[in-house]
């Protein structure tokens, strides 16, 4: 890993991405944690330091590119899991405040010392998404609510949206085949309040297609969403 950290500031480069040597040096204490705890828990199956450079720290990035951030916003990262998008978001984007929501405590234990070794602050919630949505503290409170890897886009949005205050936004992280998930999903935004959606399509150095879909709430989310669970896997919106 002798040249980890400038091979990934030249990476980050060519998407358009500013990695200042300081946060590089975040970046591969992150790396360093998540192999070291990988091998007592699950956290990914990407385990080369190149691999894990691309397709989960430039991929988490790729969000800055595509949905301007404002100055102090309130990010949650459901169903966070090893904590991307929501630890690579952080470490650019200090001001952010961030919520790191996942159902299992182990990887929230794993992200608590991730925090504390790179030196950044965020709330780590132990919640499955769907009480979050229903917690009238997280309910329609946060600017931004993303997720990479946790469901298709109509049972995604019935766990993301409700967290969602208004004219915030939705950002789900997606690869090729986001154009008929989203066609899949129309009813189940409309439903939920998140009636101006678009896609940003993107590629990654070696990784390929990645896509974006960026979905504007424009109405509040009917207090019977979201429901429970399973009746959300298995009769979607």
């Amino acid at each position: 890993m002798a040249n980890w950290k400038e091979n990934f500031i030249s990476m980050a480069k060519t998407m358009g991405i500013k990695i200042a040597p300081a946060q590089a040096e975040q970046f591969q204490a992150y790396l360093e944690l998540l192999l070291e705890w990988n091998e007592k828990i699950n956290l990914t199956a990407i385990t080369d330091p190149e691999e894990v450079a691309e397709k989960h720290f430039l991929d988490s990035l790729t969000l800055l590119t595509c949905c301007k951030i404002k100055e102090g916003a309130k990010v949650i990262d459901v169903g966070t899991g090893a904590g991307f998008p929501g630890i690579p978001l952080k470490i650019l984007r200090p001001d952010i405040r961030l919520t790191l929501l996942d159902g299992l405590n182990k990887r929230l234990n794993f992200l608590g010392e991730v925090c504390s070794s790179l030196e950044i602050e965020a709330e780590r919630i132990h919640k499955r998404a769907e009480e979050a949505g229903l917690d009238k503290k997280m309910r329609e409170s946060y600017d931004i609510a993303t997720a990479r890897a946790v469901a298709p886009l109509n049972i995604l949005s019935e766990y993301c949206l409700p967290l969602v205050k208004m004219k915030g936004y939705f950002l789900a992280m997606k690869g090729p085949g986001a154009k008929e998930e989203l066609e899949q999903a129309e009813h189940a935004l409309d439903l939920l309040g998140g009636t101006d959606r678009k896609i940003f399509s993107l590629t990654l150095p070696t990784a390929g297609e990645r896509n974006i879909v960026v979905v504007q709430k424009k109405a509040f989310t009917p207090k019977n969403y979201p429901r429970h669970g399973g009746t959300i896997t298995k009769h979607p919106l």
